[in-house]
């Protein structure tokens, strides 16, 4: 990577269970997509658990004696899920407490560069961004179309070259062990949050710098992982 801007951080967020309060949306379109192709849905636990995974890689877990129907299954969900948004996206996808704030904080940094590295569709995601009037505050955007599913560390790379941050200036906050995981093998450090899809002690586990009860602890830990040189 060439033309680093060393006095630059770049602090990248998942957006399902990390910015996002959106497991009744997908729960409900989980259930829809399952029950339209004549198969029992998988209980709300099992659900969850595979958020932040792309979408075919997410089914094939799901329905894993089912391999013929996962192209159809994907398919049921995306229309679950814009039936869904179209009733009723606001109350199905609040931000988390805190978001909002932290977000707009950070974005009025001079050093700071924000991005978004999430398993939605980019479809999905602009209306996330449409809904909360999200557009402005993030200078790289990376979806599922367009990469590997995590934890493979596509969508950090082009974060990282997108803004020309260095890996060591970086920093992922996410709420899965997948987040974790694709931090790692991009050789960024991340932040867990508590309020997720994944156990706390199971993102600590997958090698989590740090984890986050609330937003108002973001501003503290980045400045001891990432301070501003």
């Amino acid at each position: 990577m060439t033309g680093l801007r060393p006095e630059l951080r770049l602090v990248i967020f998942d957006i399902d269970g990390t910015l996002v309060d959106s497991q009744a949306h997908i729960v409900a379109a989980m259930d829809a997509a399952f029950t339209a192709n004549g198969l029992t849905p998988p209980d709300r636990a099992r659900t969850l658990s595979i958020v932040g995974l792309s979408l075919p890689v997410a089914m094939a877990r799901l329905a894993p004696d089912q391999p013929d129907r996962v192209d159809a299954l994907v398919e049921a969900y995306k229309h679950a899920f814009a039936t869904l948004r179209h009733q009723n996206g606001a109350a199905l996808s609040p931000l988390f407490p805190g978001a909002r704030a932290a977000l707009d904080a950070l974005a009025g940094e001079d050093h700071t560069l924000l991005a978004i590295a999430t398993g939605k569709s980019r479809r999905g995601l602009l209306h996330i961004l449409d809904l909360h009037d999200l557009h402005r505050h993030f200078q790289s955007v990376q979806v599922a179309d367009d990469h590997p599913s995590k934890p493979h560390p596509s969508m950090i790379e082009a974060c990282l070259s997108e803004t020309g941050v260095a890996p060591h200036r970086a920093v992922i906050l996410g709420d899965t062990t997948y987040d974790i995981d694709m931090a790692r093998a991009a050789g960024i450090a991340s932040l867990g949050v508590a309020w997720g899809y994944h156990a706390p002690d199971t993102l600590a586990a997958a090698g989590a710098h740090d984890i986050l009860h609330s937003f108002d602890a973001l501003p503290a830990a980045l400045q001891r992982i990432c301070p501003h040189p």
